[in-house]
């Protein structure tokens, strides 16, 4: 990608009405552009990024047996009536829009009010369970005051996936295996080791639910982190809504030494029983004929909130960090020349080009008119993981200087052995 064609641009100026990191830095590098509050459209390499961290949770979903579908944006009224869930006072940010006469949809938030009914015209017996069903899909939710860019938005990109199970023992089973796949994910987009497992209300069909936290300083929640679990080498925490000073203990270890953190939920995963199976009379008949609710877990991710929360956990005072699995490129090249003729310009055209064909994404910063200070500004604010400058000196000395964007490490190297290095780690 060059950059001189690239049609969004940088800004140097701290965002205005942004309140939080990524709401700043993401609009200032080109990656988001606010349309309102708590509404954003993703631009070229913010696109990238969004669909880097989309597609590790679906290759962790499709690992754990779940099958991709799409469902529909809107629901209608009797749907979300007969799970109780259209009054505003029982789901307080549901959408609910006027159609055409007197009918009323819902514009979801969340998707059991369409899974469910959906799920009833293929599943009557025992042999259709378990399955597992997952979509990852743009959701709405009327938040009174959306805020902290795209970490509480009204929209936002989401994956939801079902689970649905003859009894509980299978139900026990696959939410195990999904815990997993969640620390999978968490550990490929680079948070694994500021993430938690942490413990909450668990409704009425189990005592805990659980959520992952990211442990961010400017995080909105506050978790309690077991001490004890941790010298156990487990990342645990409870909630603020199930922690008591002096009377919580840690659900793993027992013990009740807990340090309080502030963080940002990524994740959460919960064991819904026969909540939404039974008013919509999802059942199953068993090898004798018997008639059952089907048992049912549903486990979220917020795709753009993980974006956001990347953002936050990297971030410097330059700009950002991106880990390598969602950066929107390998490598920032930028040649220093004063125009197509030098050779600095001639060589980094050429590594460009060379990488580009080995499948390994690069940013070319072509804009030879513009000063080298902008220029290497918007390398640190952009947050790829390797900015490589080629000029006369750099060649004089051996080939490329090369920076770590996260280490801040920057060492001369030979064209070859980037170029190595580069198609190696893609």
């Amino acid at each position: 990608m060059l950059l001189s064609k690239l049609f969004t641009k940088t800004s140097k100026d701290t965002v205005a009405d942004a309140d939080s990191i990524n709401a700043d830095l993401l609009v200032r590098s080109g990656f988001v552009n606010k349309t309102m509050a708590g509404v954003y459209s993703y631009l070229p390499l913010g696109l990238r990024v969004l669909k880097k961290i989309e597609q590790i949770v679906r290759e962790e979903m499709n690992a754990i047996d779940g099958q991709e579908i799409v469902m529909s944006a809107f629901a209608p009224k009797e749907y979300w009536e007969k799970a109780g869930r259209w009054d505003n006072t029982v789901f307080e940010s549901l959408f609910h829009v006027p159609a055409a006469g007197d009918k009323e949809y819902a514009l979801n938030p969340t998707h059991e009010e369409v899974v469910v009914p959906l799920v009833k015209n293929f599943v009557q017996s025992y042999k259709d369970l378990p399955f597992y069903t997952y979509q990852i899909q743009t959701k709405f939710r009327n938040e009174k005051r959306a805020k902290s860019g795209i970490l509480r938005g009204r929209e936002f990109l989401m994956k939801d996936l079902y689970s649905f199970h003859r009894d509980g023992d299978d139900l026990d089973k696959y939410y195990e295996r999904a815990q997993g796949a969640y620390w999978k994910i968490m550990e490929r987009l680079g948070l694994g080791e500021i993430s938690y497992l942490t413990y909450a209300t668990g409704g009425s069909f189990s005592k805990y639910s659980h959520e992952y936290q990211v442990v961010l300083p400017q995080g909105e929640d506050t978790i309690y982190i077991s001490e004890d679990a941790e010298k156990k080498g487990k990342r645990i925490a409870v909630n603020s809504e199930i922690y008591e000073e002096g009377k919580t203990v840690c659900p793993e270890t027992g013990g009740n030494a807990f340090r309080k953190a502030s963080a940002s939920e990524a994740a959460n995963i919960f064991k819904l029983g026969t909540k939404f199976s039974e008013p919509f009379d999802l059942m199953f008949t068993d090898d004798k004929g018997k008639r059952h609710p089907i048992i049912m877990g549903c486990y979220g991710i917020g795709i753009s909130r993980l974006m956001g929360i990347i953002a936050e956990a990297f971030a410097d005072d330059s700009g950002l960090v991106w880990p390598a699995s969602v950066a929107p490129a390998a490598a920032h090249i930028i040649p220093l020349a004063k125009d197509e003729k030098e050779e600095s310009f001639k060589k980094a055209k050429k590594l460009y080009e060379d990488l580009t064909k080995k499948g390994v994404e690069c940013l070319f910063d072509d804009r030879l008119s513009d000063a080298v200070g902008s220029r290497m500004a918007d390398a640190d604010l952009m947050g790829v993981p390797k900015r490589l400058v080629i000029s006369a000196k750099s060649i004089d000395g051996g080939g490329v200087e090369v920076k770590d964007r996260a280490s801040g490490d920057v060492t001369i190297e030979d064209f070859k052995k980037v170029f190595s290095l580069l198609v190696t780690s893609s």
